[in-house]
């Protein structure tokens, strides 16, 4: 990895409140369920579809893998955890329906 795409890794993790560490049997995230174009839910790799809120707890509680918490307007949501690679952030997902 060039030490640019290191750096630009780095300074982007900073702007996650924290990363939960996944258990072993930690799900995916697979599609992004919206709503006039905003991201509501999340489904999982077991086919599942889940809330934002309900994904944020199951996050935090090592039940998804590869994401960090983050937070605007004092609501938290989930972000792809920084590294260097643009093809499996949660925005190149696809939208499914909930």
């Amino acid at each position: 990895m060039e030490k640019e795409t290191i750096l630009d890794a780095s300074l982007a993790k900073n702007t996650l409140d924290s990363i939960p560490d996944a258990r072993p049997d930690a799900k995916d995230i697979v599609g992004l369920v919206k709503t006039e174009g905003r991201v509501n839910g999340y489904q999982l790799s077991d086919g599942s579809t889940v809330s934002k809120e309900e994904g944020v707890a199951m996050a935090k509680d090592g039940k998804i893998n590869g994401v960090g918490i983050a937070h605007r307007d004092g609501k938290e949501y989930l972000k792809s955890i920084p590294d260097g690679n643009e093809n499996n952030n949660l925005s190149h997902l696809p939208s499914v329906s909930g």
